[in-house]
C-alpha cells in the first residue's frame, strides 16, 4: 500500500570487485559546505555503530534497516523517509534482510554547521516567520518522516550536483543546500501541525490549520481562509505555502484523505459515507482522488483492514 512517501532515485550499485566490505560500504563525494556518502550493506548485521562530526541528513534509497537513536524505540527504516541527525549523535543499525541479492542502499549528506547557520540567519532575517517567538529553525525532536516530492525532488537534486564533475557543483550544491534546509523545516512544520505540537493563539497559519480541521465540511475556499485569518488571500497564500511548503487547499485536501482512512477502518461503513464525512461532495471524484494519494482505490484500502 502507498503511504504518500515520494522515492529517491537510487544511485547504481558499486561494482562486486570494487567493494571495501560488505557492510557499510562507503562511498564518498566532498564538497565545500557539504559530504555526500552512500552506503551499501550485502549481509545481515546488528548494532552497526554509525557517527558523523556535522549534521547529517539520512535517506533510504533500497532494502531496509532497523533504526536505534537516541533513547527511542527503535523504527524500520525504509525507502522514501528521511531521518535528520544533530551532529555527534552515535546512531546503531541492524540490517535483517540484506543479502547480496537484496542490498540496503542509504545516503547521509553531512553538512556544516556555518552553512545551516548562514542559511536559518538569512531566513530569519528575510522571511521571519509568522507568530510570536516563531523561528526558521531545524526542530531535532522531530528526526523522522515521510519525504514529500518537494523534499525528494530537492534531496535527488543535491545527489546529483555532489556526484557532477562540473566546475559549478559547489556553487549549486549550495544553493540546493538552502532549498535543502527549507523544506527539511517545512516538512518538520507540517508533522508537528499534523501532530498538535503547533497551538499558538496569535500564529495565523495554526489557527487556519485548526479552522480547517474543524470544518473540513465547511466552505474551504482559499477566500474563506484567509478571512479567517484576517489576511488578503494573496498574503495568506504566500505565507501559508512558505510555513507549510504546500498550497492551503492542498493542505485541506490532504486533512481530508487524512480523516477519510480513519473512517474507512470501520468495516461497516459505506464509501458514499465516508466521502460525504470526510468533507466531499461527488463520490466518483473522491474515490480518484484517494487513489491518487494512496494509490488504492477507497473500497481497496477498507478491504486491507478488513483482512
Amino acid at each position: 500500500m502507498k503511504t504518500n512517501r515520494a522515492l529517491l532515485i537510487p544511485p547504481s550499485l558499486t561494482n562486486e570487485k570494487s567493494l571495501k566490505t560488505l557492510v557499510e560500504n562507503r562511498t564518498v563525494y566532498s564538497l565545500n559546505h557539504c559530504e555526500l556518502n552512500i552506503f551499501e550493506t550485502y549481509e545481515s548485521s546488528q548494532l552497526v555503530p554509525l557517527k558523523f562530526n556535522d549534521l547529517v541528513v539520512t535517506s533510504m534509497l533500497r532494502g531496509k534497516k532497523i533504526m536505534h537513536l537516541f533513547d527511542d524505540p527503535s523504527f524500520d527504516y525504509l525507502p522514501g523517509e528521511t531521518v535528520v541527525i544533530p551532529s555527534n549523535v552515535e546512531m546503531k543499525i541492524d540490517f535483517p534482510d540484506a543479502s547480496k541479492n537484496n542490498p540496503t542502499q542509504c545516503l547521509a549528506l553531512a553538512i556544516d554547521q556555518s552553512k545551516i547557520k548562514e542559511t536559518l540567519h538569512f531566513l530569519n532575517e528575510r522571511y521571519p516567520k509568522e507568530g510570536s517567538n516563531q523561528f526558521w529553525q531545524l526542530n531535532y525532536q522531530n528526526y523522522f518522516f515521510y519525504n514529500n516530492i518537494e523534499l525528494a525532488t530537492t534531496i535527488n537534486k543535491l545527489v546529483k550536483e555532489c556526484m557532477s564533475t562540473a566546475i559549478t557543483k559547489d556553487v549549486l550544491a549550495d544553493l540546493t543546500l538552502q532549498e535543502l534546509l527549507i523544506r527539511i523545516i517545512q516538512t518538520q512544520t507540517v508533522k508537528s501541525f499534523e501532530e498538535g505540537k503547533i497551538q499558538d493563539s496569535n500564529n495565523s497559519i495554526a489557527q487556519a490549520v485548526e479552522y480547517i480541521r474543524l470544518n473540513l465540511n465547511g466552505n474551504m475556499s482559499l477566500k474563506k481562509l484567509s478571512e479567517q485569518s484576517c489576511m488578503s488571500s494573496t498574503s495568506f497564500y504566500r505565507l501559508f505555502k512558505r510555513e507549510l511548503g504546500m498550497s492551503p487547499i492542498e493542505f485541506v485536501l490532504n486533512e481530508k484523505i487524512k480523516c477519510a482512512k480513519q473512517l474507512l477502518k470501520n468495516q461497516t461503513i459505506q464509501i458514499n459515507e465516508v466521502c460525504y464525512l470526510s468533507g466531499f461532495e461527488d463520490a466518483n471524484y473522491f474515490t480518484r482522488l484517494f487513489k491518487k494519494y494512496e494509490g488504492i482505490t477507497p473500497k481497496q484500502y477498507q478491504l486491507l483492514y478488513a483482512n
